[in-house]
């Protein structure tokens, strides 16, 4: 191993040494503990320190760097207290994620650091977007992102990459490229040559780089920092290395030959760098037992303090208080001046005013610049606002989606607009694993809307049809809001924008030009959790939303001898469940209707609720009207027989027979 120092002196070439040697000796102990059962896990970066600590060096402390399950080098080097490292690995309080999430999966803003989740990929995305905020801000700062060489398999690395070539995002993508996927080696992962060759397809510089040599490895970012700085672009880094230990330590490394490991234990960065330094002479023999004695001080004092730590004491509130953000709604009543326009107006003006009220609200989304979008939504807004915040993205919802996670991490609001709501499924994971569970995790808030036009009615096919709320409604941490008339929608399209937590907003598609109302023409906000009223009646409680509350509407026009309570829910997480249960102890009737599909939909969980709270007020059982347990078609005649909407008469008749 050749190591060169170029003009880097001998104090700087010391303090390398330092952060290199720490993980090191924090490795050897928690070798010892996981043998001795007192941490859980362990995933070694031994053989590895050189890379994360060679990043982390030639990172300002204000720059975020993204590492993963190896890179405990990363944290040392931002000098996080080691007691608080020990407390997160035993899952107590003072570690970051107050026992929620182990080892490296947690996120610091006080030190810049963004966790790890184990679907890998998002992590690629989360730079875009920090980085993203960076370039909109010309300050000049670099992001670094870890991933393996496993990982480069998967769609968000590749979406990463593109994102960042093509918007020119100072990201540097790191690669560890360290053998094994767990058991798999590279040569049955991968076939080309070499990883770095992947960021030719993308247009955008890429380098091999030892990832044991720290010298290297310093000295060659700090020189693409600057390049960087001066000409914002992405650069790819293969670093070549290897894993010394198993995936985990429970893992082991039987599959690795021998020779394999001889091979790279003679490569070993500490060591190697140990001996260039001893023979230059910047290393004195007293200096590194001096060295060694004071880290393994520090490591044993600030594991007395996480040991002498309480374990945690489990409350519901302490957890359930967790999974959203505190956020106080900011109530603003709108002026007596009003307009009548459609639903698609109404939310096109709640993103005009949001625009405005929010400098550092960004839109993201295909075709949605000069285009407007493929409802024509925003069309007129890069006149407004510029390529800057209203952004055509590649056709990439998973990236895109943790592009906005980013945005959020570095201070920033994103809103993020499918084409159509079918096509979140490509960008289910950043969302449910990602946006719903990092406030829980790590107390980081995701401030994003993901916008989803939705909903049959148009003939458009199993693709371009779905009301897929139910997908969300299940996941602790999002909020799902579905309005049915244009008030509501620029009300609560408002509302999603200020919440910091992560919002998904139905629109459907039926009602963007068919359904018109007297709309303020000013800001005005409406608060999540409040269903609205739209009729009263003591035979029966009906409950839907979004085109379902135009049906209802429909049927009781045609029977108007029905005495209904008709609410409109208006958000269905959180769900008004005190509304519901007073009209239902009034009525005593209830019944359903939603648009989705019967099996699994919200409906369900309602019809459970009000079976659990008001099953002493029942007259009848709880009726539940939904549309056909099949995908969606495409000819008229079937889509009609697929919708609820020509069921719901039928059945609410025959329970108010009951």
């Amino acid at each position: 191993m050749i190591f060169n120092r170029q003009e880097l002196t001998d104090s700087q070439l010391l303090d390398l040494y330092k952060k290199l040697l720490k993980p090191r000796l924090i490795e050897e102990k928690m070798l010892i503990l996981i043998r001795q059962g007192k941490v859980s896990k362990w995933f070694s970066g031994i053989g590895q320190e050189a890379i994360a600590v060679g990043v982390t060096a030639v990172l300002d402390e204000s720059e975020y760097v993204l590492p993963m399950h190896r890179n405990l080098g990363v944290f040392t080097t931002r000098n996080i207290p080691l007691y608080r490292l020990f407390s997160q690995w035993q899952g107590k309080a003072n570690g970051f994620t107050k026992g929620r999430d182990r080892s490296f999966h947690f996120g610091t803003q006080e030190y810049n650091i963004i966790g790890m989740i184990s679907h890998l990929g998002p992590q690629l995305g989360i730079a875009d977007g920090i980085a993203l905020a960076d370039k909109l801000q010309n300050n000049k700062k670099i992001t670094a992102v870890f991933t393996g060489e496993g990982a480069t398999s998967e769609g968000d690395f590749h979406e990463a990459l593109n994102i960042a070539a093509v918007w020119k995002l100072p990201v540097m993508f790191v690669i560890e490229n360290n053998g094994y996927g767990l058991s798999t080696p590279t040569n049955e992962q991968y076939f080309c040559e070499n990883l770095a060759d992947k960021g030719i397809g993308y247009g955008m510089e890429s380098h091999i780089i030892d990832g044991n040599n720290i010298l290297e490895v310093y000295t060659k970012l700090a020189q693409l920092k600057a390049e960087m700085q001066e000409n914002p672009h992405p650069v790819l880094l293969e670093f070549k290395t290897f894993r010394m230990r198993g995936h985990e330590e429970a893992s082991g490394t039987k599959y690795v030959p021998q020779e394999l490991m001889d091979e790279w234990a003679a490569k070993d960065p500490v060591a190697n760098y140990r001996k260039y330094l001893t023979e230059t002479g910047v290393l004195t023999t007293e200096f590194d037992e001096a060295l060694r004695s004071e880290i393994k001080k520090e490591i044993d004092d600030n594991l007395a303090i996480a040991n002498a730590e309480p374990e945690i004491v489990p409350t519901y509130s302490g957890e359930l208080d967790d999974v959203y953000r505190p956020y106080q709604h900011e109530e603003v009543n709108p002026t007596a001046s009003s307009e009548n326009i459609r639903f698609i107006d109404a939310i096109r003006n709640g993103l005009n005013e949001s625009m405005q009220r929010h400098k550092k609200l960004v839109i993201m989304g295909q075709d949605i610049a000069e285009y407007g979008g493929a409802f024509k939504i925003t069309d007129g807004f890069v006149e407004l606002y510029g390529k800057d915040r209203v952004r055509n993205t590649p056709i990439c919802e998973s990236a895109v989606v943790s592009a906005g996670m980013g945005l959020s991490i570095n201070g920033y609001k994103a809103i993020v607009e499918m084409q159509f709501a079918d096509f979140v499924s490509t960008g289910f994971n950043p969302i449910v694993n990602l946006l719903a569970k990092s406030h829980y995790r790590w107390g980081e808030n995701a401030d994003v809307v993901v916008r989803m036009p939705c909903g049959g009615g148009t003939q458009a096919g199993p693709f371009h049809s779905q009301t897929n709320e139910a997908w969300f409604t299940k996941t602790p941490g999002l909020k799902v809001v579905y309005p049915a008339f244009p008030y509501d929608a620029k009300g609560l399209l408002n509302t999603s924008i200020n919440d910091p937590n992560p919002v998904l907003f139905f629109e459907h598609k039926q009602l963007y030009r068919s359904v018109y109302q007297d709309v303020p023409t000013d800001y005005y906000t409406i608060p999540f959790g409040k269903a609205a009223l739209l009729k009263e009646g003591k035979a029966v409680t009906i409950i839907a939303f979004g085109a379902a509350v135009h049906w209802a509407l429909e049927t009781l026009t045609k029977n108007p001898e029905i005495e209904a309570d008709l609410i409109d829910l208006r958000t269905l997480q959180p769900l008004d469940t005190e509304t519901i249960f007073a009209s239902v102890r009034k009525t005593g009737k209830v019944i359903i209707y939603q648009e989705d599909t019967l099996f699994g939909g919200i409906a369900s969980d309602i019809s459970a609720l009000i079976m659990e709270e008001c099953f002493e007020s029942l007259d009848a059982p709880v009726k539940r009207v939904a549309s056909l347990d099949s995908p969606i078609p495409f000819t008229k005649a079937l889509e009609d027989q697929f919708l609820a909407k020509n069921r719901f008469e039928e059945v609410l008749l025959e329970l108010l027979k009951y």
